[in-house]
């Protein structure tokens, strides 16, 4: 490779890291990395001072612009929307950043409460670790500004935070165990068992598929929800399987060789605090085809 281009892939993990965690999905973020590709490859590099912070500020602004976009499309998406997973393969070079807690999926969902700018601001400074005044200038905003944004930033998110703050994924994925059980072997009290009593199911349908069109509150309701749904399910051999998504134990839900649902939960003392059920057959295409590919936990 000729140097700007070697110069480019040494950061693409890092970039990609960025445009992902700022859209929530794997196809939007290599756009906005062939975006900056091309502004790059137009770029005499030896102009810059600072190729990495170069890259970073052109691929946040191009990521900005798109969320900006995106923020208006998902204001009338058919029903909740849910990022979409990215299957991290254990040999990557920053295979520990990417099971970190801000690429959990969770997370995500936790990032959509923020303005863009608020986003943005949030993710450079406390995330990938530039400080106030390099993260102002990438945004071509005042420093001042900078720390207003990752202050406002700070306060949503920890006001919108599950009790459980830091997922356990040994408990993650002994509960899901469980809940796979209840779904093979239908039983009410068992389900409900499952569920703190203030539990929210959300699901992502977009519109192709079945799913609610708005989140469900509470354990008695979720376990007559998914009392139904496993008994719908019994009738058409779906099997279930154990997979890692975004650095958490996630239930990928199988009938024949279509993937129809990934789930995966937020959890506290007491049980499943929320369930996220992403249904939309665009959103699970990609993922299927990583899947299948890669061992995983089968439980019939």
């Amino acid at each position: 490779m000729d140097p700007q281009t070697t110069l480019f892939q040494q950061h693409r993990q890092r970039l990609f890291g960025l445009a992902y965690r700022m859209l929530g999905t794997p196809s939007d973020a290599e756009d906005v990395l062939h975006d900056a590709w091309l502004r790059w490859h137009a770029q005499d590099i030896d102009a810059l001072d600072d190729p990495e912070a170069w890259l970073v500020t052109v691929t946040t602004r191009i990521a900005l612009d798109r969320l900006r976009r995106a923020k208006t499309e998902r204001a009338h998406y058919p029903g909740p929307w849910l990022p979409e997973p990215l299957q991290v393969e254990a040999d990557q070079p920053e295979g520990q950043l990417e099971r970190a807690e801000s690429l959990t999926l969770s997370f995500l969902l936790l990032l959509e409460r923020l303005t863009a700018e608020e986003r943005a601001a949030f993710l450079l400074r406390e995330v990938f670790d530039y400080n106030h005044a390099e993260t102002a200038a990438m945004l071509d905003i005042t420093e001042g500004a900078c720390r207003q944004r990752v202050h406002r930033a700070r306060q949503r998110l920890r006001e919108n935070r599950p009790r459980q703050s830091l997922p356990d994924a040994s408990r993650q994925h002994r509960l899901l165990e469980r809940f796979a059980e209840a779904l093979r072997q239908p039983d009410m009290d068992t389900l409900r068992a499952l569920f703190a009593e203030d539990a929210v199911h959300i699901s992502d349908g977009g519109g192709l598929a079945t799913a609610t069109l708005h989140p469900l509150h509470g354990a008695e309701r979720l376990a007559r929800l998914y009392l139904q749904l496993a008994m719908h399910q019994q009738k058409y051999g779906v099997r279930h399987e154990i997979h890692e998504l975004n650095g958490t134990p996630a239930l990928l839900s199988w009938q024949g060789n279509d993937l129809i649902a990934a789930s995966w939960i937020d959890e506290d003392d007491t049980g499943i605090s929320a369930i996220h059920a992403l249904r939309n057959p665009e959103k699970l295409a990609r993922l299927a085809v990583v899947t299948k590919s890669t061992g995983s936990a089968s439980l019939h």
